[in-house]
């Protein structure tokens, strides 16, 4: 068995790869969603390791970068994402071999750390491997009202109803990136290439987006078995004026998707009575490049502030 870097001319067979290892019920597995996340990425080219076999792929695991910053130091980070191996060659170490070089060469070419969010199958393998386990992301609920039980997702049109300009684009995630940092929080840094790439051309999940100069909103309707979400997924604000606008925003969301349920972060204080808790998913770090006080920030989700939308998988 071979193990190297993807090529683009690998990418018809990595999805045959992918479709077969873990299929598309959750997730379709295409040529423009793989170019999407993993070429145009405003934070670079993924790092993708292909384990070859008798000629052919066998395996995939793929680390998307991203970035995160902490009182104005940069922090290349990766997510491990995408990851298959045919069904035929499961349970021959193929993934382990793939995870360490992935982290090797994350690790020469400088990247400060490794994160995911993996579930509870996959999670055992991960703190196996020596990832640290930081605990379960912090969400926030509140109620929102009876939903029209005739209403499908699909019969709704996301809106994008942004009234700013680039320049006024510009002042606010200066503004905001400023707060954050000034904070001492760990964040991603956000951009309007991000925003555009993150929600307003993302193939794999459409987004009602709501903006104007004093903040930038994007949601989603989640449907589940008993009940819909109304998923809060990106909320840009820096001052008691865009954070009214964003809670008016939602408000008014809520009138057309009538969720029974709005979630979103608890750094997003809606109302004075919300559900929070540690309900999401847990996060684990390895470390790649850090020194000792990075190391030790990091590991602590206390000071991390974070949307849904920089760490559900996508």
């Amino acid at each position: 068995m071979q193990i190297r870097e993807a090529t683009s001319s690998d990418i018809p067979e990595i999805i045959n790869v992918l479709r077969a290892s873990i299929g598309e019920a959750k997730l379709p597995k295409t040529g423009e969603i793989w170019k999407y996340k993993h070429i145009d990425n405003p934070f670079g080219a993924s790092i993708v390791l292909l384990a070859v076999g008798s000629g052919r792929i066998i395996g995939v695991r793929a680390f998307m970068k991203w970035e995160w910053n902490l009182n104005g130091t940069r922090f290349s980070a990766l997510r491990a994402v995408d990851t298959g191996i045919l069904p035929e060659h499961q349970g021959k170490g193929i993934f382990k071999a793939l995870n360490s070089v992935g982290m090797e060469m994350a690790k020469g070419r400088g990247g400060h750390f490794i994160f995911n969010t993996p579930n509870s199958k996959s999670l055992p393998a991960n703190l196996k491997m020596g990832w640290n386990k930081m605990g379960k992301l912090k969400i926030a609920f509140i109620p929102g009202n009876f939903r029209n039980r005739n209403f499908k997702k699909e019969d709704y049109q996301y809106r994008k109803s942004k009234n700013l300009t680039a320049l006024d684009l510009q002042e606010l995630l200066d503004a905001y990136n400023n707060l954050q940092s000034q904070r001492g929080k760990i964040f991603t840094p956000k951009s309007s290439a991000y925003l555009q790439w993150r929600y307003e051309q993302n193939p794999l999940q459409k987004y009602e987006i709501i903006a104007d100069r004093d903040f930038y909103l994007a949601a989603y309707l989640k449907p589940h078995k008993h009940f819909t979400e109304l998923r809060i997924t990106e909320h840009i604000h820096h001052n008691q004026i865009g954070l009214d606008k964003i809670k008016t925003a939602i408000s008014e969301m809520n009138k057309i998707f009538r969720a029974e349920l709005i979630s979103y972060t608890s750094g997003l204080n809606l109302l004075t009575f919300q559900f929070s808790g540690k309900l999401g998913p847990v996060m684990v770090y390895k470390n790649l490049n850090l020194d000792a006080g990075s190391q030790k920030k990091i590991s602590d989700l206390t000071n991390w502030s974070y949307t849904l939308g920089d760490l559900e998988l996508f």
